[in-house]
């Protein structure tokens, strides 16, 4: 029976180093074989060419180069670009170019479906099938890095981990993954330009901080009110604000680095004096600042943005309590690229 073959990509630069060792050849084609995979992007042995054709016959024979294909590409009527990414094994994901005209900003998925359960999200629907490898967050990052220079003209300036799954129970690959997108053997980006968002994992949020990361760190908070946060994100009965906001202090304690907070207003749900006062009142915290996003809806169900007067007053109350907010108007809607509604719908289910 034929040896199954390995992901090179999941080999450290030693250990491939010590492989080339192994096979009798020099140390430094591991560092030769390093660079081909990730800072030059190679999708195939056959493109390194600075090694002799028997060495590239032998990593396939040995190895495999589990790279995503960009299945399809949408294009927003305001530029938004949506991808549906193949993986090696058929299951899709999805990724997102939001570009502006100072900064283009990649949202890239982090676990095939959703380990968590917000009644208002597309995702959430999907079951989690598996988290994603490293290196297949970082191939979504550099796919949409090269439609950035090729339709945007710019590089890729920001990375936010907003969509589908939830990075903190990927924890471990997501790290990975911003360390060689920030790697000068990577991407070599600056990790203040990466977001990593989470519906609010305590334990997690914890040990970002105990592994002192550089990135930023922003939360799906939608409401400070216990009650209503359990009825919109189930998990919230397990994980309650108040071991939230306990986290989010040790964060701020540990880092020095303020929380984003992401909040939809929904008519009926989340609309009222009591969660405006709420929210101002969990702001007091520590320090941070508010984005209001506007709702996209998934059906015509439950969940509708709630009316801009409500969008309005929320705003005069936290600007009124020295809280920084802004409202962030949707972008790809008409491709299903906008926040809580990435789901898949381009992919062979």
């Amino acid at each position: 029976m034929k040896n199954k073959k390995r992901d090179i990509r999941a080999l450290s630069k030693e250990q491939l180093r010590d492989f080339f060792v192994s096979v009798n050849d020099k140390a430094f084609r591991g560092t030769q074989v390093y660079e081909w995979l990730w800072s030059k992007g190679a999708h195939h042995f056959s493109d390194m060419t600075n090694l002799s054709k028997e060495t590239r016959q032998m990593l396939d024979e040995n190895f495999v180069i589990n790279h995503i294909k960009v299945d399809q590409m949408q294009r927003s009527s305001d530029g938004t670009i949506k991808n549906a990414v193949k993986l090696h094994d058929g299951f899709t994901v999805e990724s997102v170019l939001i570009p502006t005209f100072s900064r283009t900003t990649a949202c890239v998925s982090s676990q095939v479906g959703c380990s968590l359960d917000c009644k208002f999200c597309a995702t959430a629907r999907l079951k989690r099938m598996r988290n994603l490898n490293p290196d297949e967050i970082y191939d979504q990052v550099v796919a949409i890095d090269n439609e950035s220079r090729l339709y945007n003209n710019m590089p890729l300036s920001n990375i936010v981990f907003m969509g589908m799954g939830e990075p903190l129970m990927n924890y471990k690959n997501v790290l990975k993954s911003i360390e060689m997108i920030t790697s000068p053997e990577g991407l070599g980006m600056s990790p203040k330009r990466i977001t990593v968002s989470t519906s609010g994992v305590p334990k997690m949020i914890k040990k970002l901080a105990d592994d002192e990361v550089k990135f930023n760190l922003a939360v799906s908070l939608h409401s400070a009110i216990n009650e209503v946060r359990t009825q919109i994100m189930p998990f919230n009965a397990n994980f309650p604000l108040e071991d939230l906001k306990e986290s989010l202090v040790y964060w701020y304690a540990k880092t020095g680095r303020k929380i984003t907070y992401e909040y939809l207003i929904w008519d009926g749900i989340n609309d009222s004096y009591k969660d405006i006062k709420a929210l101002v009142d969990f702001c007091k915290a520590v320090p941070c600042k508010v984005n209001i996003i506007e709702y996209n809806p998934i059906d015509d169900g439950e969940f509708q943005q709630a009316p801009s007067r409500v969008t309005d007053q929320y705003q005069r109350e936290l600007e009124k309590n020295g809280i920084t907010v802004t409202v962030r108007r949707s972008r790809g809607r008409d491709i299903d690229a906008a926040c809580g509604q990435l789901a898949n719908k381009s992919a062979e289910q």
